[in-house]
């Protein structure tokens, strides 16, 4: 089995679910980048728009303002790619131009522009799932023919589209959007389903760190996730994800490690 790969958050934003606007001075953002790439992520990925349920929207200057001064000072000092975290083609191509080597749309490009970019770029990309907006999203979702149904064909409508703008198949990678526009028991099947979501035959990214939904099966604030989030997450390694993105990248990183080790050293009963 390929080790799972580990994605670090950095939410360069005042108004995050989880890091309640901890770096959104850039000096403290630089900082926690290196201490991401220090406790062992393979990717680092670095936002400047919160998308948390309700949120609202920024402008294309602010979210420029946030995420450049960053990624350029951390291109210099850590090893590890950098992703972008945004729905802006703009935004996409200036983080491109000072460093950024992959590009995580939560709208999953549904803007031309970004396609566009994708093709130009020949960058990684990550396609996610969400229902309406971040403001939108959790307003009574519903998926007539069942959630993996229409996530399959979503994808694969959008697949479609992405190969016939440019974009190589060998630099897509889907996300299915855990928390944006599912309900629990949504969230809950796919996290049953991710074998059929990588049979699509590309690799598959989650982002189920700290969510809302973990809270409401165990009756816990987003400050006490991280037991469950580990839980959840190793269901997802033991699935073949690819790649987690996660808030804890030190925990995350030893379960990844000893998982590996352990399905690397089985012995036969």
């Amino acid at each position: 089995m390929n080790k799972t790969k580990l994605m670090g958050i950095l939410n360069v934003t005042p108004d995050s679910s989880f890091d309640q606007g901890r770096f959104f001075d850039p000096v403290l953002a630089i900082q926690r980048g290196v201490q991401i790439c220090e406790e062992g992520a393979d990717w680092l990925d670095i936002g400047g728009e919160s998308t948390r349920p309700d949120a609202s929207p920024v402008s294309e200057e602010e979210e420029l303002e946030r995420v450049i001064p960053v990624i350029k000072a951390l291109k210099k000092i850590i090893p590890i790619p950098i992703s972008i975290d945004t729905m802006k083609a703009r935004v996409a191509t200036q983080a491109i131009e000072v460093g950024a080597s992959f590009i995580n749309d939560v709208s999953g490009f549904s803007d031309p522009d970004m396609c566009k970019v994708a093709a130009d770029s020949q960058l990684p990309i990550c396609i996610m799932h969400m229902q309406g907006t971040p403001a939108t999203m959790q307003t009574n979702p519903f998926y007539p023919q069942g959630i993996i149904s229409f996530l399959i064909e979503w994808f694969s409508q959008r697949i479609d589209l992405l190969l016939a703008v440019g974009v190589k198949s060998e630099n897509i990678i889907l996300d299915p959007g855990i928390g944006f526009g599912k309900t629990v028991d949504h969230n809950v099947e796919i996290v049953h389903n991710l074998h059929k979501i990588k049979a699509l035959g590309f690799p598959v990214l989650i982002g189920l760190s700290r969510k809302s939904f973990l809270g409401k099966i165990v009756h816990k604030t987003y400050r006490e996730l991280l037991p469950v989030s580990l839980a959840v997450n190793t269901l997802a390694i033991q699935a073949q994800v690819d790649i987690i993105r996660v808030h804890d990248v030190a925990e995350h990183r030893d379960v990844i490690d000893l998982l590996a080790h352990l399905n690397a050293n089985k012995v036969n009963a």
